[in-house]
């Protein structure tokens, strides 16, 4: 009996493991039903790209990739194309399938108002980091080198707050080619070259000169490095031989004695501070109404508008011998400059600009010698009164004065005594100085 199909007689034994003499392969000759097609070129396929209404891939429809299947066996050939291009592209570039109805993986719009939050949150953050080493910066460099405990019988505190601001020919940290350029001479020591009270209260500013040679009686008083107490003898003197006799401290007992009015804060900067301060800030405009040269100061003005450098602005308030009035017009120059300097100084220009800001405040700071409770919060609040001044929201004026006695100016005891009252009230100032 045959076991095997097909007719096919012998022993299995035969048919394992011999070679293949006949013409077709065994397959095709165990299998006569399956005929192979001659291998045709494999050319590689462009990818086909999905019609845009379609949300898929219609490659794998038929069977195929794009196309129908050819009948008869697959060569198998991989033609390389990367599922779910949607673009026809070697990659998926972030969509798949293409079309509006298809899954679309694009980059995500950007949260701008996160953004902007960021932004702000960094910009207070350096703002900030920026004023608080700027405020420290600052502090280190004052001078705290007055102590106003020292001064004995004070007056009572009134409303508002009283500064003594004082010029001094100090010639410290000046080599001696600005000594010569600033005409300040050499003298050792210091003495006050001009000295002025501002009061900063709710009704305005206050800007009075004191002259250096008004005529003062110097009090008691305890010396300032000794400690030793100095009795009242009636002494009669101009007002700058208090500072000269007994530096700041005994200042501020003499003016204090001599008008009523207490001092809360002292201020006081020398000549080559004064000059550099105002290079700093690239000079100040002033108005001169009357042309006028002085020898002994340096000055040399002609009438008009005008820019001042450091140089000129020194010769400017140092100048006396050159008025008819002397030292009462000398004053009223000062008080005209102070007020111009500190008007365009507190600008946007120079607040905002670091490279104007810094060298300003360095150059002022540097010579700056304030009482030890001085702080930077009180020093700008008399530097923007000090401004207001001339942005008329203040009154500036002499002391008022109603003589002379041995060449000193003696002030109007009357006229003195309803001016403190009222700016020891915060009262609108009605007393009208020289």
């Amino acid at each position: 009996m045959n076991d095997w199909p097909d007719r096919r007689t012998g022993d299995r034994s035969e048919r394992y493991g011999r070679g293949s003499a006949s013409s077709q392969p065994e397959g095709a000759r165990s299998m006569p039903h399956i005929q192979r097609r001659p291998a045709q070129p494999r050319t590689p396929q462009r990818p086909q790209v999905p019609p845009q209404s379609q949300g898929y891939d219609d490659r794998y429809q038929d069977g195929g990739y794009g196309h129908s299947p050819e009948p008869g066996y697959d060569s198998g050939y991989n033609t390389g194309q990367v599922y779910g291009s949607g673009s026809g592209g070697r990659g998926g570039g972030g969509r798949r399938g293409g079309g509006d109805g298809g899954y679309v993986q694009g980059r995500p719009a950007p949260d701008w108002r996160r953004r902007i939050k960021l932004g702000a949150l960094t910009l207070v953050v350096v703002v900030l980091t920026v004023s608080i080493s700027t405020y420290f910066w600052a502090d280190s460099k004052l001078k705290r080198e007055v102590d106003l405990s020292k001064v004995i019988e004070r007056p009572e505190s009134g409303d508002g707050t009283n500064y003594l601001i004082v010029g001094s020919d100090s010639r410290e940290g000046m080599s001696d080619e600005e000594k010569k350029r600033l005409r300040t001479g050499s003298a050792e020591g210091k003495r006050t070259d001009s000295m002025m009270i501002l009061h900063d209260g709710s009704n305005g500013p206050t800007l009075i000169s004191l002259p250096r040679d008004s005529n003062v009686e110097i009090p008691s008083f305890k010396g300032s490095e000794s400690g030793k107490m100095f009795q009242g003898t009636g002494r009669q003197v101009k007002l700058n031989a208090a500072y000269a006799e007994d530096g700041p401290e005994l200042l501020v007992r003499t003016v204090e004695f001599n008008t009523g009015l207490h001092i809360d804060h002292y201020v006081e900067i020398g000549f080559g501070g004064f000059a550099k301060i105002v290079d700093a800030i690239g000079g100040v405009e002033l108005d001169i109404p009357e042309a006028f040269k002085d020898k002994k100061s340096g000055a040399d003005f002609q009438a008009g508008k005008q820019t001042l450098n450091g140089e000129q602005s020194l010769a400017f308030v140092r100048t006396r011998y050159a008025f008819k009035g002397s030292d009462l017009d000398r004053t009223k120059n000062q008080q005209k400059f102070l007020a111009a300097l500190a008007s365009q100084t507190a600008t946007p220009s120079t607040i905002l600009n670091p490279f104007k800001l810094y060298p300003t405040m360095g150059a002022g700071l540097d010579t700056l010698i304030v009482d030890k409770d001085m702080s930077l919060w009180a020093l700008g609040n008399m530097f923007f009164a000090m401004k207001g001044v001339t942005g008329g929201d203040g009154t500036s004026m002499n002391m008022p004065i109603s003589g002379s006695v041995n060449g000193n100016l003696v002030w109007d005891k009357a006229k003195v005594k309803q001016l403190v009252q009222q700016l020891n009230n915060d009262e609108k100032v009605t007393v009208k100085g020289n």
